[in-house]
This record gives structure tokens, C-alpha cells and sequence, in this order.
């Protein structure tokens, strides 16, 4: 991967364009800086921004994060770096998994629906009420299926099967068994998703492709399928955080395997593919990173963080 040289240093003293990076500051993200004078150590490289899919991505199969992960973490902060963890799951899901850092890192969880940082919400993309209802009254006529509504207090569910909870509490920390669906009304709904363990893509996809004019629709994993407002994906929450912090797509390093990290992918000059990722998604990015299994996010990331530097 070519590298561009910086002459910016963790650290050291710089000039703040308050107009450009006010919000950063109040807010506590890390983000490089410009020094006063040119700095005679060159970090290799121009990426400032890091986001990563959690499963199949940077988790493996077991749905663990690597330990070899948290020291290239921390040489990524001491640079700068911003780091995103951007997932279908659950918010406080998302925070616990990565209990250890959460301080440090931009969490977008509900495919883009629900962006926060340190507990604060920067960016919300709920669904109409009615919609989501509309959606629960499709999928009770496809057989096999099980129907959450991802709020954002917590998720609803209608069914306590074991075969299903197995699948569930492993995205959602906070979640609820109710009656019916359809007489939530005390929160905002974020995401709406069908499991089905007989395939997604096959049984649960079909009967709601129509709405993709009007909503996103994605294929999320094997036996998941999400449906979210249609300026809700992981693609706009990046775009949005672009902004926020002054950071281009040239100087933004993606990770993803599944078609929700496709807009994702699209928003990084620096896109990988799992060597796991479904084919299709495998074509829309620049580059192939080894699989979850075989650690792929922190090798290139070790790569990237011991490419050469000049005194």
C-alpha cells in the first residue's frame, strides 16, 4: 500500500483552526493536528480515521476480539488516529464489547442509525413509527421468522426461544420480550430486523427488496436482515463524522465483509474486504485483508503502523 509522509507528531505543540476543529475539541476526539513548524519525524502515513465492522470483521468467529488488538489500539491513539467501531449491533452491545477502550473510540451501531461518543449521541436516524409496524405485519407472514425492533433504549422481541435468544443476546445487551410488537410506542426505533435461521438472504430478503426505493434494506449476516431509514447506513455516519472532524476520504481506512459496510467501504480512499466477506462485497473494495480468523484487521494495521519512518 503506498504511504504518504506527514510531518505531524502525537503530541507536540500545533495550531488549532478554531473554526475547523472547535467541535473536536469540546467533544475530546483525537485528531491530528498541525505543528507550529515542520517536525523532522515523518509519520508514513496520511490516514486519520479507522473504522472497522465488529462481526466477521475485527471479532472472529466466536465473537471475540484478539488481544493482539489493544496495543496496535494504543499505538493508534498515541498517533492520532481516531478510531470507529461501526456495527448492526446494539449500542450498549457494542460498549461492552470493547468495555476496555470505550472512551476512545466513535461507536456506530445500528448500521448507522445511532452514532456516540463518550455516552453522547452525535447522530440519530430513527424510523417512522407506522413503517416499522408496516414491516412487522410482512414479515408475521413469512414462516421461521423472529422480529426485533432496535430501539434505542433497548431492543423488543416477541419470542423467548432459546434458538433465537442464543443469536440475539450476542448483538443486543439491552432487549425486552413483550406481547406484541405493535404496542411499543415509549421509544425511538432505530432499526428494524427479521432472523431467520434457515437464511436471510433467501427467505427473509425477498419479501422486502421492494422497499429499497424508500428504505435500506441489507442483508446483514447469515441469518439477518435490517431495515433502516433510508439516510441511515454506516456510509452517511462516516460522511458525517468526515465532516465533524475535517477528515477526507483519502485519509480514511475502512473494514467490512458483509453488503451493510458496503456504503462504508465507499466512504474510505483505504477499503478492505475480509478474505470472509461475502463475494459481491469483495468486488466494491480496493483491497483484500486476511480473515476475521486469521486476526486480518490488526496485520494490516500492524503494517500500516510499522511501515518506515525517516528522522
Amino acid at each position: 500500500m503506498p504511504y504518504e509522509q506527514r510531518s505531524e507528531v502525537a503530541g507536540s505543540p500545533c495550531a488549532i483552526n478554531i473554526g475547523q476543529y472547535d467541535f473536536i475539541k469540546k467533544k475530546g476526539f483525537v485528531v491530528p493536528c498541525r505543528p507550529l513548524q515542520k517536525m523532522k519525524l515523518m509519520i508514513p502515513t496520511n490516514i486519520r480515521l479507522i473504522a472497522t465492522d465488529m462481526d466477521g470483521t475485527l471479532l472472529n468467529s466466536n465473537h471475540e476480539v484478539n488481544e493482539s488488538f489493544y496495543p496496535v489500539f494504543q499505538q493508534l491513539k498515541e498517533r492520532g488516529i481516531q478510531f470507529v467501531a461501526a456495527s448492526g449491533r446494539q449500542y450498549f452491545n457494542l460498549e461492552k464489547t470493547l468495555s476496555d477502550i470505550k472512551d476512545d473510540v466513535i461507536f456506530v451501531s445500528e448500521n448507522g442509525s445511532y452514532v456516540v461518543f463518550r455516552d453522547e449521541e452525535l447522530h440519530v436516524q430513527a424510523l417512522p413509527k407506522e413503517a416499522v409496524f408496516e414491516f412487522i405485519r410482512i414479515a408475521r407472514q413469512i414462516p421461521d421468522n423472529y422480529l426485533v425492533i432496535c430501539g434505542k433504549k433497548k431492543a423488543y422481541v416477541e419470542s423467548d426461544a432459546k434458538e433465537f435468544l442464543s443469536h440475539l443476546t450476542l448483538y443486543f445487551e439491552r432487549y425486552e420480550v413483550v406481547d406484541d410488537l405493535l404496542e411499543i410506542q415509549d421509544d425511538e426505533f432505530l432499526k428494524f430486523t427479521i432472523c431467520n435461521l434457515k437464511g436471510s438472504e433467501k427467505h427473509a430478503y425477498p419479501h422486502f427488496k421492494h422497499l429499497h426505493a424508500d428504505y435500506q434494506v441489507k442483508v446483514s449476516g447469515p441469518i439477518w436482515l435490517d431495515i433502516s431509514h433510508k439516510l441511515a447506513n454506516k456510509g452517511v455516519a462516516m460522511a458525517f463524522l468526515q465532516e465533524r472532524l475535517g477528515i477526507d476520504k483519502a485519509e480514511t481506512m475502512v473494514f467490512g465483509d458483509y453488503f451493510n459496510d458496503v456504503e462504508m467501504l465507499q466512504q474510505a480512499g483505504h477499503s478492505y474486504a475480509m478474505e470472509n466477506a461475502h463475494p459481491d462485497v469483495k468486488k466494491l473494495a480496493r483491497y483484500t485483508a486476511e480473515s476475521n480468523d486469521n486476526n486480518g484487521v490488526v496485520k494490516v494495521l500492524q503494517k500500516l503502523l510499522l511501515a518506515p519512518q525517516s528522522v
